[in-house]
């Protein structure tokens, strides 16, 4: 069997793949597991400087989580808050990695892929690439330890209108939101982040760390209550999202009713 999550390695430099291409890389829970674990071993490894995290073949980073199986795996609030846990742990393990990490963005670039995206320090991606966090289609919320990343990277207001409009847009956009750092053109997008990544290598790795260390410090958010962490999970008990699961999987239009 493939590998959901596979480790490249070059020498200081470790490559983190995304190994679903024919499902357009979208994360199954046990690839979320994977994930982090993976991304834990790295940040564990003394030899790592820089670790790139990327899709398997050229049409997509990641398509978001997989939708097929949140019927067994999301049916109601408390799978919701379980699967949702699991997530943000994936998003704390790259976002504490020691090493800096490059996110390699070619393709679609959506939902959960985003945020693995956001997790990084670094969002290289190529002219083709497509991003957005459609959600509000499924009536399905980011919980908050989720929405924390996306408000660190590019503020309340973008971010408002990224979620409540649902719309999915360019390099181009996402480069003028704040989403991604650089945009080439898709030959030169590899080529560009073995270039980062060099720089990078060639930099002192102890200060490289105390600089991600000291930026986490001064940037760090108050503790979530109890009562918030369950209210962003909510949303799985809902008529709403129910219809919009239902919609999404037999390829419909969904009908909200608010409740």
């Amino acid at each position: 069997m493939n590998q959901l999550v596979r480790v490249e390695r070059e020498g200081p430099i470790a490559t983190v793949v995304l190994n679903q291409p024919t499902k357009l890389n979208a994360l199954s829970r046990d690839s979320w597991s994977e994930l982090g674990q993976r991304v834990r071993e790295l940040s564990a490894d003394g030899a790592v400087r820089c670790v790139i995290l990327r899709g398997a073949g050229d049409k997509a980073f990641a398509a978001g989580a997989d939708i097929s199986e949140f019927p067994d795996v999301r049916a109601d609030s408390a799978q919701g808050r379980a699967y949702g846990e699991l997530v943000y742990h994936t998003m704390q393990a790259i976002g504490d990695c020691v090493h800096p990490t490059i996110a390699m963005i070619r393709g679609v670039c959506v939902g959960g892929g985003l945020e693995v995206a956001i997790a990084c320090d670094l969002r290289i991606c190529s002219e083709a690439s497509r991003f957005g966090i459609p959600i509000n289609r499924l009536g399905l919320t980011m919980g908050y330890g989720e929405l924390m990343g996306l408000l660190d990277v590019v503020g309340p207001a973008v971010a408002r209108e990224i979620l409540l409009e649902g719309r999915v847009f360019d390099a181009r956009e996402a480069l003028d939101k704040g989403l991604v750092h650089r945009v080439v053109s898709d030959a030169a997008l590899e080529d560009e982040v073995r270039t980062s990544a060099a720089r990078i290598v060639a930099g002192a790795p102890l200060v490289a760390r105390w600089h991600k260390r000291f930026i986490r410090r001064l940037s760090g958010q108050p503790p979530l209550t109890e009562a918030e962490l369950n209210e962003g999970y909510a949303c799985f008990d809902t008529e709403d999202y129910r219809e919009g699961l239902a919609a999404f999987l037999k390829k419909r239009e969904p009908r909200f009713r608010g409740k």
